[in-house]
């Protein structure tokens, strides 16, 4: 389970909506008990279907929580018009199982989000697990 303050998921719907038909994709930060802060990331493709960070977004990311003691801990990007599971390509893609993924889906009203952990054990395999998300005030 992990915990995220209900402004963070505001800031990440916000975002989604924002770049409406594009992905839109970012970080959560916080520490161990919970996520504190969405950063806003590029998306370099600046497209529908699929999303890649800025390499020098991700490093000022990187950079930024180091200096408030929090950590890069769930990655975050829109499906504007498919649900809030992970497509194809999105578990070809995903190789960090340190992370945990969450997708916003923006078909239905309001925005649906779900989260991810994705572990690829050897070449072909792969599993995915359910991370339940509390949102606190």
């Amino acid at each position: 389970m992990i915990r995220i303050l209900r402004s963070v998921v505001d800031d990440m719907i916000a975002h989604a909506r924002s770049l409406v038909p594009v992905e839109s994709c970012g970080y959560i930060a916080g520490t161990s008990t919970q996520m504190t802060r969405y950063i806003v990331m590029t998306n370099v493709d600046n497209s529908p279907d699929h999303f890649s960070f800025d390499p020098k977004e991700q490093f000022q990311a990187v950079k930024s929580v180091r200096s408030t003691g929090e950590t890069l801990q769930v990655v975050v990007h829109s499906h504007p018009v498919t649900p809030a599971r992970l497509s194809a390509e999105d578990i070809r893609l995903f190789n960090d199982p340190q992370m945990i993924y969450l997708i916003v889906s923006l078909k239905e009203e309001p925005p649906i989000y779900n989260s991810f952990r994705v572990f690829k054990p050897e070449p072909g395999i792969v599993d995915i697990q359910p991370v339940v998300i509390q949102v606190v005030e």
